[in-house]
């Protein structure tokens, strides 16, 4: 029977990844080989003040799980060891900060993602990380959008304080 139970344990871990999998808006691929253990927990920090689920699986694991998902077409990139993270509120979250760590930890490489079931190798993850949070582009939409109505309203109070300080002439006369 304990052969059983060890079937039973992987299908645990196989439906754990596949509930990330599904509930994640990116999934993003690492290879974390040569971390020194300081530099490991220090991002796994990071990650988890983000929100973001930081996790070595086995690959074989990851496989069956990704199987019929948005995410399924990760699986060539599912060798070696991997480290898998998966941001749920911001797709670009988990890129963002892996790239931000890796400037620090030359050992820690992008393998592949996916974000919104779109996939992206090394590369496109780098690209991907240097997308802003979508609180700073709406802050941004925000700010470009503020700039020419508060432009439009100056004018308007300038012609408002322009006409009462004539005394409300319109510079127009009417003959009876």
């Amino acid at each position: 029977m304990p052969n059983t139970a060890k079937v039973e344990q992987k299908q645990a871990v196989v439906q754990e990844i596949r509930e990330k999998v599904t509930k994640a808006k990116s999934v993003v691929l690492v290879d974390s080989r040569g971390l020194t253990v300081s530099q490991d927990t220090k991002l796994r920090k990071a990650l988890r003040e983000a929100g973001i689920d930081y996790k070595v699986y086995k690959n074989t694991m990851v496989n069956f799980a990704i199987k019929d998902t948005d995410s399924e077409a990760l699986a060539p990139y599912l060798e070696g060891p991997t480290a898998v993270a998966f941001s749920y509120e911001e797709a670009t979250l988990a890129a963002s900060i892996i790239n931000k760590q890796i400037k620090d930890m030359p050992n820690l490489e992008f393998k592949a993602g996916t974000v919104e079931g779109t996939l992206y190798d090394a590369e496109g993850m780098v690209k991907i990380a240097d997308i802003p949070s979508r609180e700073v582009l709406l802050s941004r939409l925000l700010g470009s959008l503020k700039s020419p109505v508060s432009s439009f309203a100056r004018v308007l109070n300038a012609l408002a304080e322009e006409k009462s300080a004539s005394g409300g002439a319109t510079g127009t006369t009417e003959t009876a």
